[in-house]
């Protein structure tokens, strides 16, 4: 590989399989993220990275590159509907795909899924490309946040993707302008939903190598647990036409023998992954397709008002239990302190309280209930510091006992 430009895969800590591929060349950088089952998501993504390399060459125009992406996607979506005709027991299966072909300073993109292309330009990373899913949808019609639509239970639901569940896949197509210095990112959600646009702008900023930037994008992802597949391919932007690698390289499993097998064993969690990362590290609900339709939507945003609504009451009733144990809390912490007593002074005379000696804040815990004739000065010195220092009582009669044993002291 030569500094310019990098494609990584990984499995990831949990999943047996890759059902991700990637594609990096000489004008042609694309990732494809699988769905549809053990066996069914690896044969797509490699069914369609294998397709859409074709298209690898130059290309006069940009408008001709952006046809020509747009156009292997379809055959591509085509082939795989072939595939599982072919195939029965994987149906069902589609994949992600996004990619950019470049024509000198013009790059054109084509999308569909929640794979995602960025721009890393003069220290900013952008999101290019959009996700298809049903979250982004709500964030889009301000039903939700960014931050709510990551934790969100439905947000590996797709809404659009290639495969045999849609026949005419819309196919998101732009044309970018694109300079020296510009660095192209493409991953699937592996990367992108575990490690933060923060942390990704950081990597890229602080490593001009294509592959060491790649590779450390990746260790990010499995340090936070990586429960999904994990595919990054990076392209830097020079002063030649030639951004690509000398060699085209697929990752993932388009750099494997297709295979059919069904086999749903997985590999079990390791230790470590589970003591460091004890939320993240679980199996990731698997990507599913759903037709982009009013009526689901609709459901879908009726269920997220039932959440909130059971949010707010689950928060207003452990809000109302709270408010009572803290008041029972101070009800019965309050007798109890009532309950003791001591001998102190009270304006220069010796006197029994009820209470404790401490005071909270503005509150006084304790109270006056006897007062006496004793003045504190006839009271030897021991006694009087004794006094002044308070003397704790079992009961108000050994508090008046304690006070007698005082006054004979005296000789009153």
């Amino acid at each position: 590989m030569t500094a310019k430009s990098a494609a990584i895969s990984h499995v990831g800590k949990i999943r047996s399989n890759n059902q991700d591929s990637g594609y990096a060349g000489k004008h042609l950088f694309v990732v494809a993220d699988g769905m549809g089952g053990h066996a069914g998501g690896d044969v797509a993504s490699a069914i369609a990275i294998k397709r859409i390399a074709e298209v690898d060459k130059d290309y006069p125009t940009a408008d001709d590159a952006e046809f020509a992406l747009q156009s292997a996607l379809i055959a591509a979506n085509s082939l795989l509907a072939e595939t599982v005709f072919e195939h029965s027991e994987l149906t069902g299966m589609g994949t992600t795909v996004s990619g950019l072909l470049r024509v000198g300073d013009t790059v054109a993109i084509a999308h569909i899924g929640d794979s995602r292309i960025y721009l890393f330009r003069d220290g900013e990373l952008e999101q290019v490309s959009s996700d298809h899913t049903f979250v982004q949808r709500l964030v889009d019609s301000g039903r939700i946040t960014p931050d709510e639509a990551a934790v969100h239970p439905r947000r590996s639901v797709l809404m659009r993707v290639l495969g045999d569940v849609d026949a005419s896949p819309e196919i998101d197509t732009t044309l970018h302008d694109t300079k020296p210095g510009d660095r192209w990112l493409i991953c699937s959600d592996g990367l992108s939903s575990y490690v933060s646009h923060e942390k990704m702008t950081a990597i890229l900023q602080s490593m001009p190598d294509a592959q060491a930037a790649g590779e450390r994008l990746v260790k990010e992802s499995l340090d936070a647990g990586a429960p999904d597949n994990v595919t990054v391919v990076i392209a830097d932007i020079d002063e030649t036409d030639d951004s690509g690698l000398a060699r085209p390289v697929f990752v993932g499993s388009a750099a494997v023998p297709l295979s059919f097998d069904s086999d749903q064993r997985r590999t079990s969690l390791r230790l470590p992954t589970l003591l460091l990362h004890p939320l993240k590290a679980t199996q990731p609900d698997p990507s599913h397709f759903e037709p982009e339709s009013d009526g689901y939507l609709d459901e879908l945003i009726e269920e997220d008002r039932r959440r909130a609504r059971r949010h707010k009451l689950t928060w207003l009733v452990a809000a109302i239990l709270a408010g009572l144990a803290l008041v029972a809390a101070v009800f019965f912490g309050y007798q109890w302190t009532q309950s003791h007593y001591f001998v102190g002074v009270s304006e220069g005379r010796v006197a029994i309280y009820q209470g404790v000696q401490q005071n909270i804040g503005p509150i006084t815990l304790s109270s006056v209930v006897q007062e006496t004739s004793i003045d504190v000065d006839e009271l030897s010195s021991f006694n009087r510091s004794s006094v002044e220092r308070t003397i704790n009582a079992d009961s108000l009669d050994d508090a008046r006992t304690i006070v007698e044993r005082l006054a004979d002291a005296t000789g009153d």
